[in-house]
């Protein structure tokens, strides 16, 4: 049977960590959850700890001190799964705006071919709940820009809910990758296309969060514009297997 993993990031997430854990514990399929918690004063590292008395064989956490970056901490679980062997490694935020349930239609698409599966905000016309108007439209042209200069072929390039296949992240030189915040999530698409991966987007609808405080800033997506720009000029090349 296929192992999968949900890695989960964290910083001052009290208000969700326990609700988002049972609810992907409750999806018939034995996932896993990996959270990454980057020091958050308000103790969420200390509930999951709590948490994983209940569930020891299904939860693990991996604490880091202080805020290294939404990148940093993704690549920190993707050697973990891979190292313990999972074949579908998944990323999803803490916050419920992506719906746990969604997991399954993710995990199917790579079951039919993709490497890459891509829960999709914009694959199927604009999708998103209880945000700005101005973000929607920030978010939704910052993805045309990205499909413009790259040349990659995905609507939501920004997007956060994502299952690849082991293969992908043992290709991919994770020590190479140079981008920190939502950039990440453009550059770990764009070296998954460059590669020769198969890339598929399922259509969700995505949920601002509730509880908690978001994380967005104008500096990430400074850094998103820019680094674009660099990224078209590097050569992308697998990693080396010593």
């Amino acid at each position: 049977m296929d192992s999968k993993i949900v890695i989960i990031p964290t910083y001052n997430e009290k208000e969700n960590i326990a609700k988002i854990i049972r609810a992907v514990f409750a999806l018939e399929g034995d996932y896993h959850i990996l959270v990454i918690d980057d020091g958050s004063p308000d103790g969420t590292a200390q509930i999951v700890e709590q948490l994983r008395k209940e569930f020891p064989e299904r939860l693990s956490l991996i604490q880091r001190p202080g805020k290294q970056g939404l990148g940093t901490a993704y690549i920190t679980g993707f050697k973990w799964s891979v190292e313990h062997g999972y074949d579908f490694i998944f990323e999803m935020d803490a916050d419920f705006s992506h719906n746990p349930e969604d997991l399954p239609k993710l995990y199917r698409t790579c079951l039919e071919g993709a490497d890459l599966a891509i829960g999709s905000r914009y694959c199927d016309g604009i999708s998103v709940i209880n945000w700005p108007i101005g973000r929607v439209i920030m978010s939704y042209y910052a993805s045309v820009y990205v499909r413009k200069v790259l040349g990659l072929p995905v609507y939501d390039t920004t997007a956060g809910f994502k299952c690849y296949r082991r293969k992908v992240l043992q290709t991919i030189d994770l020590d190479n990758v140079r981008m920190k915040g939502y950039g990440f999530q453009i550059e770990m698409k764009y070296t998954t296309y460059k590669l020769g991966f198969r890339i598929a987007e399922v259509p969700i609808i995505f949920v601002d969060r509730k509880e908690g405080t978001s994380k967005m800033s104008s500096g990430i997506f400074g850094e998103a514009f820019w680094g674009v720009l660099k990224m078209k000029m590097r050569k992308i090349k697998p990693r080396k297997i010593i």
